[in-house]
């Protein structure tokens, strides 16, 4: 990555910043959702409240000595950031934290009946049950006669959009991208990520997924799709080793995602069918690395994950955490070019995101003045725009 002086670390200590709001607001929400949602105990009551209190007043504490991970969260950065305000240290970092000390109040990460029972389970499958999923996957017959450049380009919309993939699947969505008086699709590189997997170049795949639910099926889909064609031989597909951030996708998620496909009718069906062959016969490997629940950029990822990105014909990155740590959560000028944040990067990397956070990187000048003078800072936050980067990188050819 290149010397940054002009791009900071992001931090949640500025009132009224969204990284503020994050760390203030929306993580009690989310102890109060993850409170009801499971008839939890008095003691997983307590342990709630007093992260509750923790994330209003307190400092980051240390995990206990016994605590499994213990080691790799001090080789993450904990024995530095123990006893700093929430707000003070790397909101990146404060995120994740979060989201393990969540864990461990719950029971997740200790011997007895709660352990291994994730606290999001019952938003996630709610929104797979929901009606819209039926909708969406009903949707999928009609790309059957399309050719296939429209139908790869339905479903890679649908991968990028995530719980709006319904935009992906509407003919009439075509042309959204250039709007006024903003555009919807702040950067479009997929005509490159096209040319890294052509028909019958059988490219190896890794993508490293984002939400579970409405947002795993359609990266499901994708893949299916690029099988159909020959477009890949193998693929990876990497998921969380433990729930995180609210909706992130664990292996449980994969296998309700399949089987919701599997037991569609129609093109869904089929498509999931293709994926359990898939998985099956090895084409289709789910893994889950640790430096994926990690709050460190990609840029530190550890040598065996390292080496399994530059094997990879192609390596895509879904959703709004993925980019953040992809470029390093940082005040990136918003022109900066994404060949230029992820320049360490070992292979051939893509980006597919739905804005919902202030990083952004490998905007012109036109579109960012636009952006801000229709929206202000608004569209770098609320999910009503997205993108598609790549980095081939030099060696490749590109």
């Amino acid at each position: 990555m290149p010397a940054t002086p002009f791009a900071s670390v992001i931090l949640g200590n500025e009132p009224g910043s969204f990284p503020h709001g994050v760390l203030a607001e929306r993580h009690p929400a989310i102890i109060r959702q993850v409170r009801d949602a499971l008839p939890y105990g008095p003691g997983q009551h307590r342990a709630l409240d007093e992260l509750l209190k923790s994330c209003a007043e307190g400092t980051v504490a240390p995990l206990p000595a016994d605590a499994p991970d213990r080691a790799a969260w001090h080789a993450w950065g904990l024995a530095e950031y123990a006893g700093q305000s929430w707000f003070d240290v790397p909101w990146l970092w404060s995120e994740s934290y979060f989201y393990r000390r969540l864990l461990e109040a719950v029971g997740y990460l200790t011997p007895g009946p709660w352990r291994g029972i994730d606290p999001f389970r019952p938003v996630k499958r709610a929104e797979l049950d929901a009606p819209e999923t039926d909708r969406e996957l009903a949707a999928l017959d009609d790309l059957r006669d399309l050719p296939e450049p429209e139908r790869g380009r339905a479903l890679l919309h649908g991968s990028l959009w995530g719980n709006r993939a319904d935009l992906g699947f509407r003919l009439s969505a075509e042309g959204a991208e250039a709007r006024e008086p903003a555009p919807a699709l702040v950067a479009d590189d997929s005509e490159r990520l096209w040319s890294l997997l052509p028909p019958g170049g059988a490219a190896d795949l890794v993508l490293v997924a984002d939400n579970a639910g409405r947002e795993l099926v359609p990266d499901l889909l994708l893949i299916a799709h690029l099988f159909a064609g020959g477009r890949i031989a193998r693929a990876v597909l990497q998921v969380k080793p433990y729930p995180y951030y609210v909706s992130d996708a664990i292996m449980a998620d994969v296998l309700d995602g399949l089987e919701r496909l599997r037991t569609a009718p129609g093109a869904a069906g089929e498509l999931g069918r293709l994926l359990r062959s898939a998985m099956a016969d090895g084409r289709l490997t789910v893994r889950a690395h640790p430096f994926f629940c990690a709050p460190l950029p990609y840029e530190r990822m550890p040598p065996d994950l390292r080496a399994e990105f530059a094997a990879a014909g192609l390596t895509v990155f879904k959703g709004d955490l993925n980019y953040r740590r992809l470029v390093g959560d940082r005040r990136w000028p918003p022109t900066t070019p994404f060949e230029a944040a992820t320049a360490y990067f070992p292979g051939p990397v893509a980006a597919l995101r739905t804005l919902k956070s202030e990083v952004i990187t490998g905007l012109t000048d036109a579109t960012e003045a636009r952006l801000v003078a229709a929206e202000g800072q608004r569209w770098r936050t609320d999910g009503t725009h997205a993108l598609i980067q790549v980095n081939r990188p030099a060696r490749e050819g590109i």
